[in-house]
């Protein structure tokens, strides 16, 4: 019989991510609800020994394969890994990011483990026995709930969404082959282009301060770029201004974008299209600066200001200066 909840950890360059600490308080809340154990999979090179921090959130047992043909991640090594470890212990449910990386796997994992997944779920909680995963649907309009029927009951959360609350357990380090060669694997990595900026990614971002149409051109986001340093924010954009050449594609917030979920977001000069709303509207606080009175951003912000952002920004700046010293 199927027991237990996993997690899929993610970790780079050696240091766990903060949305491996948020599932493993998901996945802690459920076991608890089930009187069941809480496992995770953690996979790198040289990894070993930063597994035992799972262990702070909520986590039992950790089963690490710690091997050189893990690093750099590539979809097809860590598949057959943690397909192969599941498949040994048999768990109930297993959860994973709704990042980058867990978005790419999970898929691959779906396949391989031949059972149903809930995407980007937003909440889950269990009800007869059984993982309900709620989820936002046709671009944000309104929620799903899903039921997997295969097993394990697997879903992917939205990471900044579950609080990484510490409730300290064992964290007994398990180790694991996974009976894995570099000649088996069919992708390889000859190139690896970092980010140099320091910027938190935008999924992982507790502030976001964005900026589309309005911002007239690429020379004018200086203006938000100096309100997100004294914020400690991430700087945005909307689809406009991507598709202008005003920002890179990695700061596309929405649909066809990054889904993010900060603490805080600032629109600037984003009217607020349907595919834009959908990538944001699950943020807790959300602030629009907009000349339109009747922009759609404003049906999702809690605090707007109809004005010219121009005007409005610097302001916010100043005061953001003297309210944090």
């Amino acid at each position: 019989m199927s027991k237990g909840v996993w997690i899929v950890a993610e970790q780079r360059d050696g240091a766990l991510r903060k949305v491996s600490f948020e599932i493993a308080g998901a996945a802690r809340k459920l076991a608890d609800e089930l009187g069941d154990e809480v496992c995770a999979v953690l996979l790198g090179s040289g990894v070993e020994g930063i597994a035992p921090e799972l262990g702070k959130y909520g986590v039992d047992k950790v089963y690490v394969a710690d091997d050189p043909v893990f690093e750099p991640y590539t979809t097809d090594a860590y598949a057959a890994a943690v397909a192969k470890v599941v498949k040994e212990n048999d768990p109930a449910i297993l959860l994973l990011a709704a990042s980058v990386q867990g978005r790419d796997l999970s898929t691959r994992l779906v396949g391989k483990l031949a059972t149903g997944m809930a995407t980007d779920s937003v909440e889950v909680r269990i009800v007869d026995g059984r993982l309900i995963a709620k989820r936002p649907m046709y671009a944000g309009k309104c929620f799903g709930e899903i039921s997997v029927s295969g097993s394990p009951q697997m879903a992917s959360l939205r990471p900044n969404v579950f609080p990484a609350e510490e409730n300290a357990k064992a964290g007994e380090v398990v180790k694991f082959d996974p009976a894995l060669s570099a000649d088996e694997l069919k992708t390889k990595v000859v190139d690896i282009q970092k980010d140099t900026s320091g910027k938190v990614d935008l999924t992982e971002a507790e502030a976001i301060v964005s900026g589309g149409r309005g911002m007239k051109g690429p020379e004018n986001y200086k203006i938000i770029e100096e309100l997100a340093d004294v914020l400690g924010a991430t700087v945005g954009a909307s689809r406009a201004a991507v598709d202008a050449g005003w920002r890179p594609q990695s700061d596309q917030v929405g649909q066809t974008g990054k889904i993010v979920s900060p603490n805080l977001y600032i629109a600037c000069g984003i009217s607020g299209a349907i595919q834009h709303l959908a990538g944001m509207s699950s943020s807790k606080y959300i602030v629009a600066v907009n000349k339109d009175p009747d922009a759609p951003i404003f049906s999702k912000a809690d605090y707007g200001i109809v004005d010219d952002l121009f005007k409005v920004v610097p302001e916010i700046t100043k005061a953001a200066k003297q309210l944090l010293g």
